[in-house]
């Protein structure tokens, strides 16, 4: 029996992301990091991993989507390109949560100690980011929120190193400068990382109603006027 082709999209932040898994082995992958670019790329990305694969976009079994939190554009071009797909083609839609699939994309190529938290971060502009806070094992600590950070910000996890990662981390480095537990580590968020979770889901049936699925904005989209 042949393993499952599912079509993996990345927009939540600049990285403009696109890869094709076959069962749990990614076979392509197409990407760029570099703000404003998904509207005129994502397209020819999918085009391209296709290409690269060998695959025809009859083959597919699923489209996966990273569903946010994260950009308020790049969260609606990434869902209404892969809904598009999956009328076309007559195929489900998976939607994976982005912080956890950053989750997992670090613990797959870094060794997580057991006492170790992971705390993925999406830029949200100002000191606030989108995390939330992990085991190695994804094993939920702190829920997806929108967080200003401060100088007292995790204080409640005094006993546990932190790893702070994702394109919200960086500018936290001179913040946390003194916190022996707080540590960072250089991550771009990528579509490689979908793979496995969107296996999972489509393997349990875990699969979005196409009609009436929308990104996890997680806060509302607001418009600032230029100075």
């Amino acid at each position: 029996m042949r393993e499952p082709l599912i079509l993996l999209i990345e927009t939540s932040t600049t990285s403009c992301s696109i890869a094709l898994s076959e069962g749990s082995k990614v076979i392509a992958v197409k990407e760029a990091n570099e703000r404003n670019i998904h509207a005129s790329h994502i397209t020819i990305f999918i085009n391209e991993v296709m290409k690269q694969a060998g695959k025809d976009y009859k083959d597919l079994n699923a489209i996966a989507v990273s569903k946010g939190p994260g950009s308020y554009t790049g969260l609606r071009i990434g869902v209404s390109t892969a809904k598009g797909l999956c009328y076309a083609l007559d195929v489900p839609l998976i939607s994976v949560n982005t912080l956890e699939s950053m989750a997992n994309g670090l613990s797959n190529v870094q060794k997580i100690p057991e006492s170790a938290y992971l705390l993925p971060m999406i830029d949200a502009r100002r000191m606030e980011v989108y995390t939330a806070v992990y085991k190695a094992d994804l094993s939920i600590i702190e829920n997806v929120n929108a967080k200003i950070v401060n100088q007292s910000s995790f204080l409640e996890f005094p006993d546990n190193d932190l790893i702070l990662f994702g394109d919200g981390a960086e500018k936290f480095k001179e913040l946390f400068s003194e916190r022996l537990n707080i540590s960072f580590l250089d991550f771009r968020n990528s579509a490689v990382h979908l793979a496995p979770l969107a296996l999972r889901k489509l393997i349990n049936g875990e699969l979005e109603d196409m009609a009436y699925f929308e990104p996890f904005y997680l806060k509302d989209f607001v418009i600032t006027p230029k100075p």
